[in-house]
């Protein structure tokens, strides 16, 4: 299987390389830019739409190997219900960020295509149906875990959507992300291959994308951003991947107690920086849907770094919360490793909020 893993990443790294000049150049000529203003970072007009060559990368890719798969091999894939309803909603997704890409859609309308496409999940009979011990909660009935999912779904949409604000960020997060999942979902059994390659070619696109988002030039046309073509796109896989590795599910692989913990933990920076954005939205009484500077790649620029500075220092606590929470594991029970976590990013914030006191 190692083999195909790497032949749906180098295809898709191929496909990101050669469609990202076109969207390149498709930007310039239309003139879609995302343009500078007082709550962005950017300085000069970019293209914002990286994003777009995601899906057909992913998919490229995917189609492909499944192709070069023997069909007596032991690792052909099997294509379920899931397989067919997250093409279904990642499409949706996919195409609503493409038109906010190019018209621009308001927050609430985006908001009712997260919560369509979350709840394409249950319809498959895919949802979180075990906490694993989290405050003593074990097995949950449908009626509970169906909303859970729905809402896990459009809460991770939410969180990598909302934390594209500097150059990397977005992509280093998830690609950290995507690299856990695909470890974790090839160390089981086959029916976890299909992911694991979906997963190879999409981080395949993302490091193609990250190449011109991070080291491209504004002035030489070579610079792009993802926007929420891309951000949209991959928060929905983030999500269904969590859900995918959250569900408890016998048939397909054994109940595994840290289950839950393993999405938890590869994508909590940004679920945090969200629910953190929330409550001080509600406790300011600001409008949830309107965009700030809140977050925490903004106070760590506040502070006084720049924005490789602080994209480093964000990939810099996933990785430490990673390290953190799988050596606590076999010492400690799950909620108080959550507990930790929650510590933990709230003395961070603390000692951010004092760079920014002493600097000023």
């Amino acid at each position: 299987m190692t083999i195909y893993l790497l032949g749906a990443f180098l295809l898709s790294l191929v496909c990101g390389f050669v469609f990202t000049p076109i969207i390149l150049d498709y930007c310039k000529r239309k003139k879609l830019y995302d343009i500078p203003n007082d709550r962005k970072v950017h300085k000069n007009a970019v293209p914002r739409m990286g994003g777009i060559s995601f899906f057909p990368s992913m998919i490229t890719a995917f189609l492909v190997v499944l192709l070069l798969l023997p069909v007596s091999d032991e690792n052909t894939l099997p294509v379920t219900l899931w397989s067919a309803i997250f093409t279904m909603g990642l499409l949706l997704i996919y195409i609503t960020g493409i038109i906010d890409d190019l018209t621009g859609l308001n927050a609430k309308t985006k908001f009712t295509v997260q919560i369509m496409t979350g709840c394409l999940l249950p319809f498959a009979g895919l949802y979180i149906n075990n906490l694993y011990g989290l405050f003593g909660i074990y097995e949950i009935p449908y009626y509970i875990g169906i909303p859970l999912t729905i809402f896990m779904m459009v809460f991770i949409d939410n969180a990598i959507n909302l934390i594209d604000g500097i150059d990397g960020l977005a992509s280093g997060l998830s690609l950290f992300a995507l690299i856990g999942f695909l470890v974790y979902f090839n160390y089981y059994d086959v029916f976890m291959h299909t992911y694991a390659i979906l997963v190879a070619g999409l981080i395949g696109a993302l490091i193609a994308f990250s190449y011109f988002n991070l080291f491209g030039s504004a002035e030489r046309n070579t610079k792009i951003f993802m926007g929420d073509s891309g951000s949209l796109s991959l928060g929905f896989i983030l999500g269904f991947l969590a859900i995918k590795c959250a569900s408890d599910n016998t048939a397909i692989w054994p109940t595994r107690p840290e289950a839950l913990l393993v999405p938890i933990t590869l994508l909590f920076v940004p679920m945090a920086d969200v629910v953190r954005v929330t409550l001080y939205r509600l406790i300011h009484h600001k409008p949830l849907f309107d965009a700030d500077k809140n977050h925490i790649h903004h106070k760590l620029m506040r502070s006084g770094m720049n924005q490789h500075q602080a994209l480093l220092t964000i990939l810099g606590l996933a990785v430490a919360y990673a390290a953190v929470n799988f050596g606590l594991y076999p010492l400690l029970n799950f909620t108080w490793i959550i507990v930790i976590d929650v510590l933990i990013y709230s003395l961070v914030n603390v000692c951010i909020n004092q760079m920014k006191i002493v600097v000023a």
